[in-house]
């Protein structure tokens, strides 16, 4: 049924909205009008691809993929054209914002509250992205070139989405029900209630450099946040439409090089880091032909050994957890918030509930990738990560969120929070030169802004740091 109706949606074209500043060739004197059931279809479901878009660009940066030829733009961390992801992120946006106005007028509370929440997921996939992005002006053609709002005052603005959109999640009287319409949950009001509390506490945690971190209120929104795996928000696909990074598998299965997997991802889990060997490997990318997994160094390309293009690196590869063409697309797991748990309660001091709350990180993120219970218990139980809580620290909180946020856009949030810090994490070999040896801070803004929007575009460099990645 959900894919009937997905596909329906792609015939009748409401991927973009006739209200989106970005979409200047829609004649005013044909309005279209969208239901708002199909509106919640088409969002629920790219507001996950978009999740996925932004991820595609930020696993180079941190290095869980690499570039398979030497010197790759991305992998180089260049001033990259990120043209597509803005877009999709807007036209979502634009969507939402019909939802949320059509939703009020029908009496549709629940999915007025749905609404908010998703435009604050895909808000902040911007501002943690570019900062200063358009947004006030940006939506019902107020005006073709709309001004950048500033990032600081709009993560102001991703948590009132997320108070209101809690509250009307929580009203009990509705003209419209919310079913299989909505990917993420299936109509489940109670999950997008905990969600958006979850939501709240990560983006509270991207503020921990700025003096307005409070690891209290981190806490006292994931009292309301996940309560397990089964809370997990994501999007999960099926052999016609197909999941993004299961796109990617198939194409380097078909030698479109892409999705190879980098040095730094393989040597933390391969025993070579930490003297552990991680048994989620084998659910996270291919071993190679002599059943190893070997990892490619950023910005280096292809070692001259690797004969076979297909066999001799490991790839993301159809069949695991993460690039099967059904795989879900994670938008915010439970394992996620129990790190962020961590983080916070050591920030307090509390050092036996961050310790707590680790161990428990580890254990969800093993779990949705169903690795075996002694395989599981194995890896907690070495000694070097089950450590105590008096050796509770850090770098270890952030070395497992690391591995339990695979291919999630989040990590380049923690990364800049973190300063890069991962053990033996360096900079990529043929580094752009304007980054002065340095990791880049942000994404340049697209070139369609220069060319539609030019006089209100923020100049900037890849070094200059968004609000909350302060010194």
């Amino acid at each position: 049924m959900k894919l009937r109706i997905f596909i329906l949606l792609i015939i009748t074209g409401v991927f973009t909205s006739c209200e989106n500043y970005l979409d200047v060739n829609t004649d005013p004197n044909n309005p279209t009008a969208v239901p708002v059931k199909g509106l919640m279809s088409v969002a629920s479901i790219r507001t996950a691809s978009n999740t996925a878009s932004m991820g595609y660009h930020t696993s180079y940066f941190v290095q869980y993929l690499a570039g398979p030829n030497a010197g790759g733009n991305t992998d180089t961390h260049q001033e990259i054209n990120a043209n597509t992801t803005w877009v999709n992120i807007y036209n979502v946006l634009s969507n939402l914002s019909d939802m949320e106005l059509m939703a009020e007028e029908q009496g549709a509370p629940n999915y007025v509250g749905a609404a908010k929440i998703m435009k604050a997921i895909n808000l902040a996939l911007l501002v943690d992205a570019w900062n200063s992005v358009p947004y006030s002006d940006a939506f019902f053609v107020q005006t073709l070139k709309p001004t950048y709002d500033d990032g600081q005052q709009l993560y102001t603005e991703i948590f009132t989405l997320l108070t209101d959109g809690i509250a009307n999640l929580q009203q009990t009287t509705t003209t419209l029900i919310m079913g299989e319409d909505d990917f993420v949950f299936g109509g489940n009001l109670s999950q997008w209630i905990k969600v958006g509390h979850a939501l709240r506490a990560r983006y509270l945690n991207h503020l921990s450099k700025t003096s307005s971190y409070d690891p209290n209120a981190v806490l006292a929104a994931i009292a309301n946040g996940l309560e397990s795996n089964a809370d997990d928000a994501k999007v999960t696909y099926t052999n016609e439409v197909r999941n993004p990074w299961g796109a990617v598998a198939i194409n380097q299965a078909g030698l479109v090089l892409d999705g190879w997997i980098s040095q730094q991802i393989v040597e933390a889990m391969d025993g070579t880091t930490f003297g552990v060997v991680d048994p989620r490997m084998e659910f996270m990318f291919s071993r190679t032909q002599h059943g190893t997994f070997r990892g490619t160094r950023n910005g280096a390309g292809r070692d001259p050994d690797v004969v076979d293009l297909r066999l001799d690196a490991s790839t993301l590869v159809e069949g695991t957890f993460y690039a099967d063409r059904t795989s879900p697309v994670l938008v915010m797991t439970f394992a996620e918030q129990k790190f962020i748990e961590a983080e916070a309660h050591l920030a307090l001091d509390n050092k036996f509930a961050a310790y707590t709350a680790y161990l428990a990180g580890i254990r969800a993120h093993m779990d949705m990738l169903a690795v075996s219970a002694a395989e599981r218990d194995a890896y907690i139980n070495n000694p070097a990560v089950s450590v105590g809580e008096e050796d509770i620290t850090l770098d270890l909180i952030m070395k497992e969120k690391y591995v339990a946020l695979y291919l999630s856009p989040e990590t380049w949030n923690d990364a800049r929070r973190y300063d890069f810090n991962y053990a033996d994490m360096t900079i990529p070999d043929q580094l752009n030169p304007d980054l002065n040896g340095q990791f880049s801070r942000r994404l340049q803004y697209p070139s369609s802004e220069f060319t539609t929007n030019s006089d209100n575009v923020p100049r900037v460099n890849l070094l200059d740091r968004i609000w909350w990645d302060q010194n």
